[in-house]
């Protein structure tokens, strides 16, 4: 296992890296949000699908694990893993269940944002 330091480092280079590359899809791209995400989550998939993601946060750790390309990668693994036990349909309920605890956890956490302050219309 690399020292705390080099992978404080590593984490930094490549969810930097990822970062850098979401701002130049908006910035020279002139990518729309939603579009930027959808290119991201998408890389995230096929790296994923590919085995090379994974490969990727072994490197860096936290710095691939947590940007938004770690979604595909998610959606990817849980597909791949209940296809393998439950054939085709697990393909569907592999995805939403390996996405099901971030996506309830991150709409609860807006909910309470919302009620604890006031929203700008």
């Amino acid at each position: 296992m690399a020292e705390p330091l080099t992978m404080c480092l590593r984490a930094l280079l490549i969810g930097g890296g990822i970062c850098v590359i979401g701002q130049l899809l908006f910035d020279v791209a002139k990518l729309t949000p939603a579009h930027t995400m959808s290119v991201l989550v998408t890389a995230g998939s096929v790296l994923g699908g590919l085995g090379w993601y994974q490969k990727l946060v072994e490197f860096s750790g936290f710095g691939a694990a947590l940007p938004i390309v770690s979604f595909g990668n998610t959606l990817v693994k849980g597909a791949s893993e209940q296809l393998a036990s439950d054939g085709f349909w697990g393909i569907f309920s592999g995805m939403l269940g390996a996405a099901s605890a971030g996506v309830a956890a991150a709409v609860i956490f807006a909910f309470i944002i919302a009620v604890v302050f006031k929203p700008k219309a």
